[in-house]
């Protein structure tokens, strides 16, 4: 009797702690777009109504790249956990969108790591955790790589202005960052999410390469499938803009948000404060920026994350976890 006791009051605190993650991420989600020190939320919403433009038509469009978006997202993780073990789409799904939601409120969405390595057998989950860092290295290199070629371009079309102290700021941080880099992978004790460089580097050099390039493919459709979203939501506010120019801003904001360590939850802060920035040289008002980040927000995290917490609370342990 006492075990049966003991039994059923596990089950109830794991119950208890899948009700937590989801009241978290829900409380989160509200709190974000309600106390939004930079954008009212009913602010918000005004500006919407007033807009003629966010038709049924446009708005089922844009769930459309949404869906497309998390869907690349989805596959890339299915063909990277297949090097282990193969899933379904439809655990792959489960995964990625559940991880979602347990790990919206963690800071840069650490939480993702542990929430995604639960879903397998204890001896493959230090496997799943490299293949997640694996799979995040994929798409912050395609980030970096478009943001660098964005951000030279937005910087020779629009003559920003830097002083010659900026100038050395800017070198001195540059030779800074490629020195430590340097002195880190010399290092053998260097680690990354707490694992030995050296470890990371034998897991990617066994890794198959056609693996690799299709999971490297499914980052870059992904981009160009979520920066066209952030393109597309700037002409419906009626900004008159050419894709490549406004490509120059994307990509030079996604860049330099995506290298601001900050709790996830407050990444739609960063990147609008980013964004009215750089969008300013083009002469995009201040709300409209605001308005588009916050909608990317909502688009691409906040109803993935509403759809992710129905798999948070019917999650279980994986069957013969010994």
């Amino acid at each position: 009797m006492a075990s049966r006791l003991t039994y059923k009051s596990k089950q109830l605190f794991f119950v208890l702690i899948k009700i937590s993650l989801v009241v978290a991420a829900f409380y989160f989600i509200y709190k974000k777009l309600t106390k939004n020190s930079d954008l009212n939320f009913y602010d918000f919403l005004l500006f919407l109504s007033k807009n003629n433009s966010f038709s049924l038509k446009n708005i089922t469009f844009l769930i459309i790249l949404s869906i497309l978006n998390w869907f690349f997202e989805i596959l890339k993780w299915q063909e990277l956990v297949s090097f282990i073990q193969k899933i379904s789409f439809k655990k792959a799904l489960e995964q990625s969108l559940g991880s979602l939601t347990a790990s919206l409120f963690t800071p840069n969405r650490i939480g993702e790591y542990g929430a995604k390595a639960i879903y397998f057998r204890r001896p493959l989950r230090k496997r799943i955790l490299l293949i997640n860092l694996l799979s995040n290295f994929l798409q912050m290199g395609i980030t970096t790589i478009l943001g660098i070629i964005g951000l030279l371009f937005f910087y020779r079309s629009y003559n920003i202005n830097l002083s010659i102290n900026s100038l050395i700021i800017i070198a001195s941080i540059i030779v800074f960052t490629l020195v430590l880099i340097v002195f880190l992978f010399r290092k053998n004790n260097f680690s990354v999410k707490g694992f030995p460089l050296e470890k990371i580097r034998q897991f990617i050099i066994s890794f198959p390469i056609n693996k690799f390039v299709l999971a490297t493919v499914f980052s870059l459709l992904r981009y160009l499938i979520f920066s066209f979203q952030f393109y597309y939501l700037l002409t419906l506010f009626g900004i008159d803009i050419s894709y490549l120019n406004a490509m120059m801003v994307v990509t030079s904001m996604y860049l330099l948000a995506s290298i601001i360590p900050s709790i996830f939850v407050f990444d739609v802060v960063i990147k609008g404060s980013i964004a009215v920035y750089l969008f300013s040289f083009i002469g995009v008002e201040e709300l409209i920026s605001l308005s588009v980040v916050t909608l990317m927000w909502i688009l691409n995290f906040v109803l993935p994350s509403i759809i992710g917490s129905y798999y948070v609370l019917i999650f279980n342990f994986p069957k013969n976890n010994n």
